[in-house]
């Protein structure tokens, strides 16, 4: 008799973890779509818009303000003193580890060229700029 008490007291307490895991969990994801106002874009911005399109909006959608697959990439974490160019580069190459958002890895992207990602980045980087998002040194 004394163990059912125990059982209850278990099963509400490992619930009640569950429903706050999956709260935090489905809110993040909630939040990972945010609005970017498009600036007039440069050249190298506009073809680089292309290749995003063709490649990465399926994940990062639209613009890069996120999707219910992929993080905004017009978003403070990715300014350039936290993450720089060449961490742009490393991910299409190399993939990521899922380290800031629920999403999962990014697995690599060997169909985008160095180019292409040059021109991701510098499409990125202006829409960043256009949404108030700069150099900010990272601290650790």
């Amino acid at each position: 008799m004394d163990k059912v008490p125990a059982i209850f007291v278990s099963a509400f307490v490992i619930g009640g973890i569950a429903i706050i895991g999956w709260t935090i969990f489905s809110s993040e994801r909630a939040d990972t779509v945010v609005s970017v106002k498009v600036p007039t874009l440069s050249q190298p911005a506009k073809v680089g818009k292309a290749a995003f399109d063709a490649t990465c909006a399926q994940c990062h959608g639209a613009n890069a303000a996120g999707s219910d697959k992929g993080p905004p990439l017009v978003h403070d974490i990715y300014n350039p003193g936290h993450h720089a160019d060449y961490a742009f580069v490393l991910a299409a190459q190399r993939g990521v580890r899922q380290h800031h958002w629920p999403f999962g890895d990014m697995p690599p992207q060997p169909q985008v060229s160095e180019a292409d990602i040059g021109a991701i980045v510098r499409y990125i980087r202006e829409l960043q700029a256009a949404n108030g998002i700069s150099y900010r040194p990272h601290n650790m």
